[in-house]
């Protein structure tokens, strides 16, 4: 009796251990296909980051079917922290792609994710922004940086309202205080990238009006004349 149950545990062990380490290939698969398109993004390459979010969202789906009837193992914790990768990769290609209008989103039925993946991910989006913000600054494309510190204060405001504890949220606190740190931190690069912009073009100014400076007659020597 002992024995025919013994085997019948150790069957569907063998089972899920079978499962489970498909299911690690997948989700590192989806987390490598995820960090590859947010790379891409930030080289403005997104036919190649939309390639490797499809691959990253097939990936997903095969997930969902291998862990079906394995619920125990879906929810140990790498398949959220891959949906949380491809929700971050998937809301950072809406922004950069539509700088015209950035607060467009996927929602979460629309990335099929579970929310606390999706916020999770939300959060790790505003890392990404401040990337994109310096990269704007470097290029004195100071008013777009702007609005993107304005998605980022925007994204911090909205995870602040979900104060709930870590079992459901999945460590969004966290996440929320690195975001706030992140968003002072790249509003003060921008504040001194604004002023030093400004500096330039006041001294600019004033060049223009004073004309060229005359040439100082103590540095003409006794033998110019």
């Amino acid at each position: 009796m002992l024995e025919e149950i013994s085997a019948r545990v150790r069957e569907n062990f063998e089972a899920k251990d079978r499962v489970r380490e498909e299911g690690l290939k997948l989700s590192r698969q989806v987390v490598r296909d995820c960090r590859t398109a947010t790379f891409a993004l930030h080289g403005q390459n997104f036919k190649k980051a939309e390639k490797n979010i499809e691959e990253a969202k097939k990936a997903l789906f095969k997930l969902d079917v291998l862990f079906e009837e394995h619920s125990d193992i879906y929810h140990a914790g790498f398949v959220e922290h891959a949906q949380q990768e491809f929700a971050e990769a998937s809301i950072l290609l809406d922004l950069l792609r539509e700088e015209e209008k950035p607060e467009t989103l996927p929602s979460p039925e629309t990335l099929s994710i579970g929310y606390a993946a999706y916020l999770n991910g939300l959060g790790d989006v505003v890392g990404e922004l401040r990337r994109h913000v310096l990269d704007l600054i470097r290029t004195e494309a100071l008013e777009k940086a702007e609005v993107f510190l304005g998605i980022m204060e925007n994204i911090h405001a909205v995870l602040m309202d979900f104060d709930y504890p870590d079992a459901i949220t999945r460590g969004l606190r966290r996440k929320t205080d690195v975001a706030r740190g992140l968003i002072e931190k790249t509003r003060g690069d921008l504040i001194n990238a604004i002023q030093q912009k400004k500096l330039e073009t006041a001294m600019r100014e004033l060049e223009s009006k004073l004309g060229p400076a005359p040439f100082p007659e103590e540095q003409i020597g006794p033998g110019s004349r």
